[in-house]
């Protein structure tokens, strides 16, 4: 089971998510996420550092860890652009990316509260959900060049020529609370995300995975859940989850990694 650290990106500042990203690289654990808002309010915070922005900059600093949104609101980015800019970070971060997309917080959530304040609608879920698959067909598509000549405005330029091609193409996944989005993700994407505490975890898992072999897809399909700082998750997701991701806050200092770290067996 990979372990990684989810660094918790409301009320600090960009020298604490560096020197903790520093740690969590140096302290060995295997992947490194934050979350994906834009209103610092939504958690009580002044703030939040973006997270498109934020992974870019970690891309650049970081040598080793694999790197993603936990998770993407495909909302916020039209799906083309969002391809275009997933296969420039994975060039960046020398095909580091993870990608993690998700439907974004339901209307009676506080995260609808800011999509509406920027202008922009909450559907209903089936729409949501519906829009995280439109998503991850749109980058595959871009992706593989899949892409008519006349949606560049030019008959010279070969299908989906000028696009930026990924290298390799960086695994999906879609994160979720439950079991719709687990079938969504088994069906369309490379991995299912949740709770690693959540109360009907094993059946979650049983319909991501079942989705994913109805679906014919190959590859490896991954499950991921996130958690709190506490030692005693590594224990409980052990044979549950191909991935444990824990929650840090950055304010909480690189001696926070250092000593969950140490607690996992990681160093």
């Amino acid at each position: 089971m990979k372990i990684d650290v989810l660094l918790d990106p409301f009320g600090v500042s960009w020298d604490q998510v560096l020197d903790m990203a520093e740690a969590v690289e140096s302290a060995g654990f295997s992947g490194l996420w934050t979350w994906d808002h834009l209103a610092g309010q939504v958690h009580g915070e002044s703030a939040v550092l973006e997270c498109w922005t934020l992974l870019s900059a970690l891309a650049a600093r970081t040598r080793r860890v694999t790197l993603g949104p936990l998770v993407l609101n495909v909302a916020n980015r039209r799906p083309g652009v969002l391809a275009v800019a997933a296969a420039t970070l994975q060039q960046v971060s020398g095909g580091r990316l993870i990608l993690g997309l998700g439907a974004g917080g339901g209307r009676a959530t506080p995260y609808a509260g800011e999509q509406r304040a920027l202008g922009a609608e909450v559907p209903g879920d089936a729409v949501r959900r519906q829009q995280v698959a439109d998503t991850v067909a749109v980058c595959r598509q871009v992706w593989t060049g899949r892409t008519a000549p006349s949606d560049l405005g030019s008959t010279r330029l070969g299908a989906g020529s000028g696009f930026l091609r990924p290298e390799p193409v960086p695994p999906i996944v879609v994160g979720g609370f439950g079991p719709k989005t687990a079938e969504l993700a088994g069906r369309v994407a490379d991995g299912f995300n949740t709770q690693a505490g959540h109360p009907d975890l094993d059946r979650l898992i049983a319909v991501a995975r079942q989705a994913h072999g109805a679906a014919g897809r190959e590859g490896p399909f991954e499950i991921s859940g996130f958690g709190g700082p506490d030692p005693r998750w590594v224990d409980r997701s052990r044979g549950r989850l191909d991935r444990l991701i824990v929650l840090v806050s950055p304010a909480d200092g690189a001696a926070a990694i250092t000593a969950f770290a140490r607690s996992a067996g990681l160093s």
